[in-house]
């Protein structure tokens, strides 16, 4: 369906879709790289187009041979460069409300638990870091720490956060009523937002949210707050008695 005509260019129906899904995934990858070291690389991406684009305007023979040549690598080294905010946006347009609608989720036994450790951590000023696995496989990060499978409970929880203890150290990774590994590395968040205000088990929270739709829950061995990260923003000073309530509605989402 033709919506108008200048001269002999007309704009249909389906371009002004076109137009609008291209619009919605540009914004959807400044919006991602916004505050993070990609939109720092992003402008000396445009300063290199600018040259190319000039090389090629005035026939500079060998800049635009030097370009021609980058080009056939250029899309790998994009992927590469841009990788965690390229998986960050596939996660989250997998498990945005869209695709969520028509899957219910229900409210995990393990949450009682989880909220029980964390408040018990909370009163003992024992720091921890809990990562609850959601549709987003933590495979490579549960490797990277010692493989327990142990049932989850409280009890257990504060035991491996204990200070002193081999395994207190890192995050405890929960699939389903599992403890699957503790001890586990995360990638630290490069959000600027987050350098200079949080300490470790803070910035590994936020970082393994920034690219999975895991949940984590952190405890300041500091102060005893409780604070839960979520899609890399971080919800601090939880009232011990709304832990249990925050961690549900977070999977709802």
């Amino acid at each position: 369906m033709e919506l108008f005509k200048i001269g002999f260019l007309s704009f249909r129906l389906i371009d002004l879709i076109d137009v609008l899904i291209v619009s919605f995934i540009i914004y959807r990858l400044l919006a991602l790289m916004k505050g993070t070291r990609a939109a720092q690389m992003v402008t000396g991406l445009v300063l290199i187009f600018s040259v190319a684009f000039v090389s090629f305007w005035f026939q500079l023979e060998g800049l635009s041979w030097l370009f021609s040549n980058l080009a056939t690598v250029g899309i790998i080294v994009l992927v590469i460069v841009f990788q965690p905010e390229l998986r960050s946006m596939l996660a989250q347009m997998g498990h945005s409300r869209l695709f969520q609608y028509f899957i219910r989720v229900e409210e995990r036994k393990s949450l009682k638990e989880i909220a029980r450790a964390a408040v018990r951590l909370s009163e003992l000023r024992y720091g921890g870091l809990m990562v609850i696995e959601k549709g987003i496989g933590l495979k490579n990060y549960i490797e990277t720490g010692k493989k327990l499978n142990a049932e989850l409970s409280a009890e257990m929880v504060t035991t491996l956060f204990t200070p002193y203890t081999p395994l207190h150290d890192g995050a405890a990774i929960i699939v389903g009523e599992i403890i699957s590994a503790a001890a586990c590395t995360l990638p630290m968040t490069q959000n600027p937002r987050y350098r200079k205000l949080y300490g470790m088990r803070h910035k590994a929270a936020i970082g393994i949210t920034e690219i999975s739709d895991a949940i984590a829950v952190i405890v300041s061995e500091e102060t005893g707050s409780i604070s839960i990260a979520y899609k890399g923003f971080l919800e601090r000073d939880i009232n011990r008695d709304d832990v249990k309530s925050r961690l549900a509605d977070y999977l709802k989402r």
